[in-house]
């Protein structure tokens, strides 16, 4: 993938150096220029997809922890010798007296089978099996976990409180790991694209040589031509990035805009309660933004140490 073009060296200044205006050493079109484009948009619509992903399973992750961290649970399983609904009722006073806890509600035994449902069957007579009774606690604040389980030990030995911290950390890792895997692929992105830029920088040179030969003989410097060759790869790494930015954006306004239209249904609730309302929010966009961002300036930077690099070696 190579960039050349028609160059001139006429009209040097009296300091004998060539004035970059008028001796444009890439041509700024050309196949090679608008396949390069191609490039480096597919690269940066698949990191900015990549980051805004993450962005929405992190938003997710938060909202589900959230959820969960404000509903705690007592289940007061049947005991020989208790009476459960006289334990449950003491459970839930228990509950109400702890500051923190905002409200408590008792899921009486038709509900505890309603539970059961998707395991066991509709219509099946389970009134003498031991099914636990749920006490389900909303939490505002930082109620005493602590101190609610040692006076359901000594009142209520057949509770036990569940506050729901082993899924909390299960949410967490998964939400870490994910943030990992997307800042590992949109590494390996801007690797592939500078990799890109080297060589399509190394074919640039390879095009022009006898003219990068001439420029030299004129006294044009290392610098000139490297900061020639820079601004040519920034341009199209700024067209590049605009396009498979603006791509990811589009991509993510549709995909909002349809989850919208598509809540209503059972499957959108599902979509729903995985990615939230898959809005992608300010800060997405601008992860996306920044990603465009660096990637025109890595095929500038690229681009220029592979020229100053090569001329090294022409030297």
């Amino acid at each position: 993938m190579t960039a050349s073009g028609p160059a001139t060296t006429t009209d040097l200044p009296p300091d004998g150096q060539p004035n970059p205006r008028e001796t444009p050493l890439l041509a700024a079109g050309g196949i090679a220029g608008r396949a390069l484009v191609i490039v480096v948009a597919i690269m940066t619509y698949l990191a900015s997809m990549t980051a805004g992903t993450v962005e929405l399973i992190a938003s997710a992750s938060t909202s589900w922890r959230s959820d969960i961290a404000r509903e705690v649970t007592i289940q007061v399983r049947p005991k020989q010798g208790r009476a459960i609904d006289q334990d449950v009722q003491a459970a839930a006073a228990l509950a109400r007296a702890i500051p923190g806890i905002a409200a408590v509600r008792i899921n009486d035994k038709k509900a505890s089978e309603r539970l059961l449902e998707p395991w066991l069957g509709a219509g099946l007579d389970i009134g003498e099996l031991p099914v636990p009774r749920l006490i389900e606690l909303t939490v505002e604040g930082r109620p005493d976990f602590a101190l609610l389980r040692q006076q359901l030990a000594a009142q209520v030995p057949s509770a036990s409180l569940d506050d729901h911290r082993m899924w909390l950390q299960r949410l967490g890792a998964m939400a870490n790991a994910m943030v990992l895997v997307g800042v590992l692929i949109m590494i390996l992105v801007l690797v592939a694209t500078a990799l890109a830029i080297a060589f399509a920088t190394r074919g640039a040179m390879a095009g022009n040589r006898d003219i990068i030969e001439v420029l030299n003989l004129v006294g044009a410097s290392d610098d000139f031509i490297a900061r020639e060759f820079q601004r040519h790869f920034l341009r199209l790494g700024l067209r590049g990035g605009a396009i498979g930015g603006g791509g990811a954006m589009l991509t993510f306004w549709f995909a909002g805009a349809a989850a919208a239209r598509w809540n209503a249904t059972p499957g959108g609730d599902q979509v729903e309660a995985l990615f939230g309302t898959f809005a992608l929010g300010l800060r997405g966009y601008a992860a996306v933004v920044l990603i465009a961002f660096i990637v025109a300036i890595t095929t500038a930077v690229v681009s220029r140490f592979t020229v100053h690099r090569n001329l090294r070696g022409l030297d």
